[in-house]
């Protein structure tokens, strides 16, 4: 894969393929290269590239010359919250009492997408833990289930990209490196940060939060939110003063995505991206 040279200094920006639901695959490949965006953030779901299709290897061959073509890097990500059960969100998980073979399976799938379109990772994410299972059992599950993946990881030269996810077990950056711990500090397995989550859930200011995250940075997801709240809002219509975090990723030398996650954008999704890409590049030089 071939991406868009990225000047020196200057962060690389992507968009989030969850925000396009309304759009094929390719349509929305080609208006976040039009717009100018760096590289995207791959959800594999049923609705754009599904890694349980019957013709998968076909698709992501396809795909990866699509890519090369328009000049867009890609991170491959996992967060789709329904692509394993129809009921619940983001189970079974590594935690799960059953079904966490399906989570293995699916991390599996989208490691070896990952290496044959050139992703240097694969986000992932904890999911709930299960109700009535001890804390320290939930590490051990959740600990014995990444090592699963690395494993395979490992073979295909992919890194885990771990995400602090709002009211998961792992909720924190501090918890992701807890886990990074348990698993021996491995240097595969690095952190998401996600800018809007830090912000709604985290202890420490956001800009700690980055530091903290820094040594260990492999993806970054960017969106606007509030204190306590949830809701993946569009860039500028939160709490977050992005001028000094923009600033902050550049210090730590972070040369990876910098990725716009809004899922609810896909009704208008071509402006809200770029709405977001414009207010990203005025607030990079602000």
């Amino acid at each position: 894969m071939t991406p868009v040279p990225v000047s020196a200094g200057r962060l690389r920006f992507g968009f989030g393929t969850n925000g396009f639901t309304c759009h094929r695959l390719d349509d929305a490949l080609t208006v976040l290269a039009d717009l100018g965006y760096d590289s995207v953030g791959l959800t594999l779901d049923h609705g754009h590239l599904d890694p349980f299709a019957s013709d998968l290897p076909r698709q992501v061959d396809r795909l990866a010359r699509r890519l090369d073509h328009l000049g867009l890097a890609a991170m491959v990500e996992t967060g789709a919250p329904y692509l394993l059960d129809p009921w619940h969100k983001h189970v079974p998980t590594l935690m799960s009492a059953s079904g966490s073979e399906l989570r293995v399976d699916l991390l599996a799938r989208a490691v070896r997408i990952a290496a044959d379109l050139g992703a240097p990772a694969v986000h992932l994410c904890s999911g709930p833990a299960p109700q009535d299972m001890s804390e320290e059992e939930a590490w051990k599950r959740l600990t014995e289930g990444c090592a699963e993946v690395l494993d395979i990881a490992r073979e295909h030269d992919v890194a885990l990209a771990f995400e602090p996810e709002p009211y998961m077990f792992v909720d924190t950056v501090q918890r992701v490196l807890e886990l990074r711990h348990r698993l021996g500090g491995p240097g595969l397995f690095g952190v998401t940060l996600d800018i809007g989550h830090a912000h709604c859930v985290e202890d420490l200011p956001l800009l700690d939060c980055v530091e903290k995250a820094a040594p260990y940075l492999v993806n970054v997801q960017i969106e606007d939110m509030r204190r306590g709240v949830h809701e993946h809002l569009e860039l500028g219509t939160g709490e977050i003063d992005f001028p000094p975090v923009l600033a902050a990723l550049k210090a730590t030398g972070y040369q990876g995505p910098v990725s716009v996650e809004i899922q609810g954008a896909s009704l208008n999704a071509p402006e809200v991206a770029r709405r977001s890409l414009e207010f990203l590049k005025a607030a990079e030089h602000f």
